[in-house]
């Protein structure tokens, strides 16, 4: 595949996903569902701690999070081609629902049992495996190739804000309604996106080619040979890969730890502070670059900013002065964000139509799935030597295997010669790749 762009698309202005209604009305019913996900986590994990007292059971929580979408991811990105993912994100919506019902049927009559939070838990992984490749695919159709990488920062400040949003939310829930009320209350912010996807644009069929079967594992399989020879498409999965199998967000949980160690003031604020100094950071990127819109989006950007993010979570690991280590986190949140929806934009826009998405639950499948296991790069190890030794040499080994990458990149000829203008960009589609349509 031509790694240059063989149908640039002039620049379209600042947020111009925005510029289209039913993107904005996606928008906001997403950020309502992403605070509706985190407010759960935030109640349930505090009763579920309350009643357990578990490390298994919350190593469980994270391992149920991450793991549908490593086996799933694919196999629901098929069902979206062959089917509306309207649909396909409805279940997801419906599943929430169910779980956020159920805690809140077990907390009021205190019958909830350790296999009981197991099976919710479970049902809540599924359903976000169920809502975010579709939903990656929805974009599409909303916006088209020409705003698509505008919409995919945007949806993804849509979840940073969730983010900062649903733990605050959900606090003031628990205090007013508490905890059994507070979380059948929750439901209700996922049917904004349930009830807006019967009248959400249909995508147009001429486009999306829906004849392949699912075929469970087997299509990992045949998708990770359909892009072997696009290099794009594979830096950028080997790339959400990468960063997700050695740090992920497993730092997040360590957080406590760390704000205890930098010894500044109250724990419990340091840690807060902490956290939003990550998370503005995301948000922080999102707007400069919807604002600026200057910086190429091609593969080797999105892996030098990976590069950027490994070498702010080193710092962050060996600094010990508190002011310092908030200047980091901030721009590890910045250069996080920036990579992952410049690779995320990439992988959409140069995805086969016939394929999308399979390569995009592909995707999903490096970039979440794999976290799955970055809570023993960075969790289990820390607890052997050190919470800031297993951050620092995660860190570490991440850079340098970004490096090779990043040769890699080169050598495939992925890098786009300066002064190839950019502001949004797309790859002309590619054909259906022999692979696949032999089946």
């Amino acid at each position: 595949m031509n790694p240059l762009p063989q149908n640039p698309v002039a620049a379209s202005g600042s947020f111009a996903a925005m510029k289209s209604v039913p993107y904005r009305l996606q928008f906001t019913a997403y950020v309502l569902a992403m605070m509706a996900d985190n407010i759960e986590h935030v109640i349930s994990y505090w009763v579920v701690f309350q009643k357990f007292h578990s490390p298994a059971l919350a190593g469980f929580a994270v391992l149920s999070h991450w793991l549908p979408f490593l086996l799933f991811s694919v196999a629901v990105g098929g069902l979206a081609d062959r089917f509306d993912p309207r649909r396909i994100i409805q279940c997801g919506m419906l599943l929430f629902i169910v779980a956020s019902s159920g805690w809140g049927f077990f907390f009021i009559t205190d019958t909830i049992q350790m296999w009981h939070a197991m099976l919710l838990l479970v049902i809540h992984g599924c359903a976000g495996v169920l809502w975010q490749t579709p939903n990656q695919l929805l974009l599409y159709d909303l916006v088209g190739p020409a705003d698509l990488p505008s919409a995919v920062r945007l949806n993804a400040m849509a979840r940073y804000l969730g983010i900062l949003v649903g733990p605050a939310v959900g606090g003031i829930i628990m205090l007013t309604l508490g905890t059994s009320h507070g979380i059948i209350f929750n439901t209700l912010f996922y049917l904004p996106m349930l009830l807006w996807l019967f009248w959400a644009p249909v995508r147009d069929n001429s486009v999306a080619v829906r004849r392949f079967a699912v075929r469970g594992l087997a299509d990992i399989v045949l998708t990770i040979r359909a892009i072997g020879t696009q290099p794009t498409l594979t830096a950028m999965t080997w790339l959400a890969g990468l960063t997700s199998f050695m740090i992920g967000n497993a730092y997040h949980a360590q957080m406590p730890g760390y704000a205890g160690d930098l010894g500044h003031g109250d724990p419990g604020v340091s840690y807060s502070v902490l956290l939003a100094a990550d998370a503005a950071g995301a948000v922080l990127a999102a707007i400069a670059l919807e604002s600026w819109g200057r910086l190429k989006g091609t593969p080797r950007t999105a892996i030098m900013l990976a590069m950027l993010w490994s070498a702010a979570l080193l710092g962050f690991a060996t600094v010990r002065i508190y002011p310092v280590a908030i200047v980091l986190l901030f721009c590890a949140g910045f250069f996080e964000l920036s990579f992952n929806t410049m690779a995320q934009a990439l992988v959409q826009v140069n995805a086969p139509h016939d394929i999308r998405g399979r390569v995009v639950g592909l995707y999903n499948m490096a970039g979440l799935g794999m976290r799955a296991f970055s809570g023993i790069t960075v969790g289990l190890s820390g607890a052997a030597i050190g919470i800031h030794w297993s951050l620092g040499l995660s860190a570490a080994v991440l850079l340098a295997l970004l490096v090779l990458l990043q040769r890699a990149g080169d050598e495939a000829g992925l890098s786009i010669p300066p002064g190839v203008a950019f502001r949004t960009h797309c790859v002309s589609p590619l054909p259906p790749h022999p692979i696949l349509t032999r089946h």
